[in-house]
């Protein structure tokens, strides 16, 4: 059952979704060559409960981390290690928080020192199949409409579109209904309505879609070892529009900064 939020609930979910865009913000001033996954594991930590949030990832499910960091051909779900990264290098790191009795759950896929083009070219699309999967939550449209939007984009520029895991409805649950694929057809599945509140994520690939999970039961990796890409916003549908409750600005302004 789809739970719509009133106007409260949203300026609510808002707040907690900026506890993760400034938690995104502090990851990415660290985010460079020699770096570990579980130094910036706890740096979040630390920054979330300073914040009077709770993370939203850790012991949920099991969940050992506050961050899932995930590299190269980890789609997500990576679990942080004491391995530094290294030049060309992509990283998605995946962040949650629960202020108030509600989840922000929010991701960003970074590039470390040099990497190659064609994976650059990755990033970018994925970044505008986000936005464009954005663009099409609005009241009048259907869950598929987000989905189609996102595939017809990845798979015009010749990219895999992961079909084993999804976003999801987010509020007092980091999951739940309803479910939003990242592939779809236009005029499908539930009808959007003003309330609703979901997290859109497109996790798109160089190669082939197909994935699978490795022996630790979290990370999930592409079949054919090729890099994949993850961008996730929160979205709540007010007045027919979609309303990004989450931004990456404090992750630019760390970007501006370092050029």
């Amino acid at each position: 059952m789809i739970i719509h939020k009133t106007a409260q609930q949203i300026s609510i979910m808002r707040e907690a979704a900026q506890v993760v865009s400034r938690t995104l913000g502090l990851i990415a001033k660290h985010m460079h060559e020699g770096i570990t996954p579980v130094y910036l594991d706890k740096l979040a930590e630390e920054y979330i409960i300073s914040q009077n949030a709770i993370p939203g990832f850790k012991g949920l499910y099991g969940c050992p981390s506050t961050l899932l960091i995930s590299v190269n051909e980890q789609v997500v779900h990576g679990l942080p290690t004491d391995r530094p990264f290294q030049s060309g290098d992509v990283v998605s790191v995946d962040c949650g928080a629960k202020y108030k009795g509600y989840y922000g759950d929010h991701a960003y896929t970074f590039e470390i020192g040099e990497v190659k083009e064609e994976v650059k070219k990755l990033l970018e699309t994925t970044k505008e199949c986000l936005y464009l999967g954005i663009e099409a939550c609005r009241t009048g449209n259907r869950i598929g409409d987000i989905g189609f939007a996102i595939q017809e984009h990845a798979e015009k520029n010749g990219y895999g579109v992961v079909r084993d895991l999804v976003g999801h409805g987010l509020g007092k649950k980091l999951h739940e209904d309803p479910q939003v694929p990242n592939y779809g057809r236009k005029r499908s599945g539930k009808r959007i309505k003003n309330g609703l509140t979901i997290a859109i994520e497109p996790m798109i690939n160089l190669g082939t879609e197909k994935v699978r999970q490795l022996e630790d039961n979290w990370t999930i990796v592409t079949l054919d070892g090729k890099p994949s890409a993850h961008f996730e916003h929160d979205i709540a549908v007010v007045d027919g529009e979609p309303v990004i409750l989450s931004t990456f600005d404090y992750i630019y302004e760390v970007f501006d900064k370092q050029k």
